[in-house]
């Protein structure tokens, strides 16, 4: 069932709660926020039922936070919402979805970081914190955790329908930095555990800074180039290299150039979301494209400098 299909209320909530988990039923519901693939809907002050309601995938993504994140969740210094009971499918709502702990904070889209050392040393040890090497079992990525190269074809469509719609102001820059990356040595360590999707409508803010991360669904083992893409795509100006001295161990050189080319992956694919009808849901994600642009300037004024 996709967004087009079932239309997902309060009431709806309810009724779920009641038929699977009625000593939470009488918890106040309300709407948080409507994801890619989840809505999010309060469940009083530090709860939150999340249901699926745009991708068919969300199903599977759903379970695998289920079984893994309560077992991260302790070792981080940030707070990520905790899956608390898995639901299954029912005649109401023929999906799986999950009750989990709510984490408070504004998206970053919304609201980014403004202090930069500070938001760069709270990125820098949460990523320390969990890029460690997963256990066997760990679910592979889908498409994060491998070599940027693997997304050549990816990114040249992408390139070529943002230059075309008058999205890029130097594409000529961005596949100089793609280009760099592909060609960058693969990880040859141990595989460790991703977010796997970090954009700024996954991280939260409170007072400039990074006060939470959401949004597991991406989850997976593999080369942290991925995440550490983040450095552009999230820190305010200037921020990056500090980012880099605090993350633990220091990234080389091919880990860095890897990076970059998920920034601009990662960039790309959150300009097209942000325009309205171009890959996205319906009146599109807005918020998603501004943060995109400024992080493709950073990258191409860095690779000139």
């Amino acid at each position: 069932m996709t967004h087009t299909q079932i239309e997902i209320t309060a009431e709806l909530v309810r009724g779920l709660l009641r038929d699977q988990h009625p000593d939470l039923a009488d918890h106040p519901v309300r709407l948080g926020a409507c994801g890619w693939d989840n809505q999010l809907w309060r469940l009083g002050d530090d709860l939150a039922v999340r249901l699926p309601w745009a991708t068919h995938s969300a199903d599977a993504l759903l379970r695998k936070e289920h079984q893994w994140l309560p077992t991260l969740a302790p070792r981080l210094p940030l707070p990520v919402p905790v899956p608390q009971r898995l639901s299954e499918p029912s005649e109401r709502f023929p999906r799986p979805w999950l009750v989990t702990t709510w984490v408070p904070g504004t998206p970053a889209d919304r609201a980014p970081a403004t202090r930069a050392a500070e938001a760069a040393d709270t990125l820098a040890a949460f990523l320390t914190a969990l890029h460690r090497p997963a256990p066997e079992g760990a679910p592979a990525g889908r498409d994060r955790g491998g070599p940027p190269a693997a997304h050549a074809e990816g990114f040249a469509q992408a390139l070529t329908s943002a230059t075309d719609l008058g999205l890029l102001p130097d594409p000529d820059a961005i596949r100089a930095i793609w280009e760099d990356a592909a060609a960058a040595p693969d990880w040859t360590g141990p595989a460790l555990w991703l977010h796997g999707d970090l954009h700024p409508a996954n991280i939260l803010t409170e007072d400039g800074t990074f006060c939470g991360v959401i949004d597991f669904g991406d989850l997976c083992a593999g080369d942290p180039a991925c995440d550490l893409a983040a450095a552009w795509i999230l820190l305010p100006d200037g921020a990056a290299d500090r980012f880099h001295a605090a993350y633990q161990p220091t990234p080389d050189a091919a880990t860095l150039r890897r990076a970059r080319g998920w920034a601009v992956l990662k960039a790309l694919d959150c300009i097209f979301i942000g325009e309205a009808g171009i890959h996205g849901r319906p009146g599109g994600k807005p918020t998603w494209g501004p943060p995109a642009q400024t992080a493709l300037r950073r990258l191409v004024e860095a690779a000139r400098s």
